[in-house]
């Protein structure tokens, strides 16, 4: 009974063989189907190859919503190389709030020489040359995503040369903790005092000929400091053409929540607009001297979130690539040999009927004779 029972299990699975064998004498080769069987391996593999690669890759996406944090503190790191004396100038910040938060809470004032070195002005041509590509390709900024924490850092290197000339400028770095709120970051002449009604610079003291606002901007970024991150003014470098100038840039400073296979961080991203003028106050262009770093937030945060493909839609892609080849190769050259055949059956056609046939009056016919039994013996 059970030997029954198997048996009509066997024979209803042989029913249900969507894969029917076909004996190997039907099976009849050729060389033509032998090459395209070459050219669709050939594919398979090269186009598997491709879409194992596609899967390896990554890509970043984009989301964006409304910003509901206003409570917590921005953080601004600063690395800016101004060439005047640090006893001349003086770096704050100043938000709509009239909220003072001084250089003194967080900012290194440090006496450079304001000429590079050449292991630094390399650094520097590479730096403005990343830039100048992020401009042209938006996608490479995906790259530095990725590869943040991974890349070497962006930091100025150290001087390698022992130069015995006096510093000349003064380096302008750390970091300061601000409200989330628009405000003003300014370089400029003089130490800040605190005033009543805002704030001001002690720049009395300070004779007009040593005014020189021609600055590098090194690194500015806003929230956690992430390596390997390039901000859109690293690398900047401005050269006053007059003692009296002033140096504006209009910021743009959007959350950004980063998750990626290596790190998780809040940082922020920022567009800029640049803006310089001499103060002229006869010509009527009015102002003060120093650098002004007028930033804004946005409402909008972005996070931006690492993704990869799913195991599964690779193995159905797989799947697609390797049956659609071999589907339509296998229509391809179907479609070829009854073209030749075709062809061929004409050719042969043409051949019957241009055959002459002489009859007893002298004359020709093309037509074909016919087959008779004494023809056939």
């Amino acid at each position: 009974m059970r030997r029954l029972n198997r048996k009509k299990t066997l024979n209803l699975m042989k029913e249900l063989d969507a894969f029917p064998k076909v004996p190997e004498s039907y099976v009849e080769t050729s060389a033509s189907g032998g090459t395209v069987s070459l050219i669709a391996f050939t594919t398979v593999a090269f186009l598997t190859i491709m879409e194992f690669m596609v899967y390896q890759d990554t890509w970043m996406k984009y989301e964006y919503e409304v910003d509901k944090d206003f409570t917590s503190k921005l953080r601004i790191n600063i690395d800016i190389t101004v060439a005047m004396r640090c006893q001349y100038v003086g770096a704050d910040v100043l938000d709509l709030a009239e909220t003072m938060v001084a250089s003194a809470d967080g900012l290194i004032y440090e006496p450079v020489i304001f000429d590079l070195s050449p292991q630094q002005k390399e650094w520097q041509r590479m730096l403005q040359l990343i830039q100048s590509r992020l401009q042209e390709e938006h996608s490479l900024q995906d790259v530095i995503f990725k590869s943040a924490f991974k890349s070497a850092s962006t930091a100025l290197p150290p001087r390698e040369d022992n130069s015995l000339q006096s510093p000349d400028a003064c380096r302008i770095h750390g970091h300061l903790y601000v409200n989330k709120v628009a405000g003003n970051f300014h370089i400029t002449v003089g130490k800040a005092i605190p005033h009543p009604r805002g704030h001001a610079h002690l720049a009395a003291l300070v004779s007009h000929d040593s005014y020189n606002f021609s600055h590098r901007i090194d690194h500015l970024s806003f929230g956690e400091l992430i390596p390997g991150i390039i901000n859109p003014l690293d690398g900047t470098e401005k050269i006053a053409s007059d003692h009296n100038q002033m140096f504006q840039y209009f910021i743009t400073v959007v959350p950004t929540k980063l998750h990626t296979y290596k790190i998780s961080a809040e940082t922020h991203q920022f567009s800029v607009t640049e803006r310089e003028r001499v103060i002229n106050h006869a010509a009527g262009s009015h102002g003060v001297s120093g650098i002004f770093m007028k930033y804004d937030i946005s409402s909008l945060m972005v996070t931006v979130t690492e993704e990869h493909m799913p195991f599964w839609q690779f193995l159905v892609r797989l799947c697609g690539i390797i049956g659609g080849i071999f589907s339509t190769t296998g229509i391809l050259h179907g479609f070829g040999r009854f073209v030749a055949e075709i062809i061929f059956c004409r050719f042969r056609l043409g051949s019957h009927r241009s055959t002459s046939v002489p009859l007893p009056d002298g004359h020709t016919s093309n037509h074909l004779p016919l087959i008779t039994d004494n023809s056939m013996h």
